[in-house]
């Protein structure tokens, strides 16, 4: 059924206030929930926060008091919003198993954007970049079975497999190479907006999460670990911003955003396992409504367009958290030796990405290479979840 968020009228901001008890919302069982479900949650918190800090710059670039207040007014509210989804994480999880959870939601949320981005470019940018996130899941699956003596399978329920993706030390590149080509606002997809914002908002959540969780763990391979990934996410920001119509004005961007959230929370309410979550998703969503619409207004009075001049007339399929384990494999049997050259992708190691190469690893083998060798020595082998088969790449098969 079709869903045009344009044409519905939200919860008005004024009610949309909820007090401490209802704030309060009971977490989920990381030992009985859908994986799906954290990982739907650890996306909203990641789209939330976004929502959040964007507006606090379009406030910081505003003269207009009225703006700043009806701006600090909607935020507010999405500040509650980013509590209830962030709080629904339990606190019983250690740092490293939200972390493969983080990583879980890049590889199958990026797989799945990958796959329905009508935009060829666009779509080789998430191709790439899902990659890499693998081979993270991969390193931190088995930091896991050294430090805390569990099995990610306990949190990936072998919905997504754990195999080597592109090496991880093969993700430092030059930051220049780092920057993609955007695309054009006037042409482009409205889905491939929706997109670009969605994995660029899921990427600067787990980006935040590292620079701030790394320097917790006293074990030194894992804070070396951490330290080398969250780096590799400042980069993988870096790609998808990028991606990103730097001609789209403040309103523009902002009503992008408040569509997308709509089009999140309708999503995940579809596919929802969880009543309690789900009613979460189903409250939010009537509440952004009212978010777009107070957004429109502001677009309409203070950029002199119509909403629907940037907007799809009505929500694409819904976003879908699903296995993605054989679209994954054929890019590892094709893209796994994939660097990037500029805003293209190139397969052999240039110039420039082996003075950066030099550069960092300083002559020696990086965190992500240590962890391996150090899981061989305690455990006489690496840890995988292999559902489907030996890897695609025989080079990369269990030895």
């Amino acid at each position: 059924m079709s869903f045009n968020p344009l044409e519905h009228r939200g919860i008005p901001l004024d009610r949309q206030l909820r007090n401490w008890r209802e704030l309060n919302v009971e977490p989920i069982d990381p030992d009985h929930c859908d994986p799906y479900t954290r990982c739907r949650i650890i996306t909203m918190n990641g789209i939330e926060v976004e929502a959040i800090l964007f507006s606090h710059h379009l406030a910081r670039n505003t003269v207009d008091p009225e703006v700043k207040r009806q701006l600090a007014e909607t935020r507010y509210i999405e500040a509650q919003q980013q509590k209830v989804v962030n709080w629904l994480l339990p606190g019983v999880s250690s740092v490293l198993e939200t972390t493969i959870a983080y990583e879980q939601v890049a590889v199958d949320l990026t797989a799945w954007v990958a796959r329905m981005e009508p935009d060829p470019y666009l779509k080789q940018a998430y191709q790439f970049g899902v990659l890499e996130d693998f081979d993270h899941l991969y390193r931190y699956a088995n930091l896991y079975e050294m430090i805390e003596h569990r099995k990610a399978e306990s949190i990936v329920d072998n919905l997504t497999e754990v195999i080597p993706g592109r090496p991880t030390k093969y993700h430092h590149r030059h930051p220049a190479d780092n920057v993609r080509d955007p695309y054009d606002r006037t042409k482009t997809d409205p889905l491939s907006k929706l997109h670009a914002l969605t994995i660029m908002s899921a990427e600067q959540q787990t980006m935040n999460f590292y620079m701030n969780t790394g320097s917790t763990y006293m074990e030194p391979i894992a804070r070396q670990l951490y330290q080398e990934i969250g780096l590799i996410e400042e980069e993988h920001v870096t790609h998808y911003e990028s991606l990103v119509d730097p001609g789209e004005t403040w309103w523009e961007q902002l009503v992008n955003h408040e569509y997308n959230e709509c089009y999140l929370y309708y999503s995940f309410m579809q596919q929802e396992s969880d009543p309690k979550v789900k009613a979460i998703w189903e409250l939010h969503l009537n509440m952004e409504l009212e978010h777009l619409r107070i957004a429109c207004d502001l677009m309409r009075r203070h950029d002199g367009r119509e909403p629907e001049s940037v907007l799809a007339p009505e929500l694409p399929n819904v976003l879908t958290f699903e296995p993605n384990k054989a679209y994954v494999r054929e890019l590892l049997a094709t893209q796994i030796d994939l660097t990037t050259l500029g805003a293209g992708y190139v397969r052999e190691a240039h110039e420039r990405f082996e003075k950066l190469q030099a550069a960092i690893n300083g002559g020696e083998e990086p965190p992500s290479e240590r962890v391996m060798a150090q899981h061989q020595d305690m455990f006489g082998r690496e840890y995988r979840v292999e559902t489907e088969g030996p890897h695609p790449d025989p080079a990369l098969q269990e030895k």
